[in-house]
């Protein structure tokens, strides 16, 4: 329906279109609520993931600095490190050497 036969209907005829409306809006949320309830008792559960699979998973320091102080290489530099590196040391120089299993 156009603006301008809007401006054109009467008081009466405004009135019964927002009913109508008012109707329809409660009509559609009923049935999104029932898919929502629908969709929620199939998720029953099992766990919906949103988001990164890494995301808050510890993960084992690969940087120690000479205090003892480490990094996991991940996130902002430490100020140690940031220190470290503008006196000219590589980031190398602080890495954790692991140790290799043998099977």
């Amino acid at each position: 329906m156009a603006k301008a036969s809007l401006s054109r209907m009467n008081v009466e005829a405004l009135m019964s279109l927002r009913n109508q409306i008012d109707k329809r809006l409660l009509e559609r949320r009923a049935e999104l609520e029932k898919e929502l309830a629908a969709f929620a008792g199939q998720a029953k559960g099992k766990a919906i993931r949103i988001g990164s699979s890494l995301k808050g998973r510890k993960v084992p320091p690969k940087y120690r600095s000479p205090s003892g102080e480490t990094w996991a290489g991940r996130g902002v530099r430490p100020k140690w490190m940031v220190e470290a590196l503008k006196k000219g040391k590589k980031m190398e120089d602080f890495l954790i050497t692991r140790r290799r299993v043998k099977c």
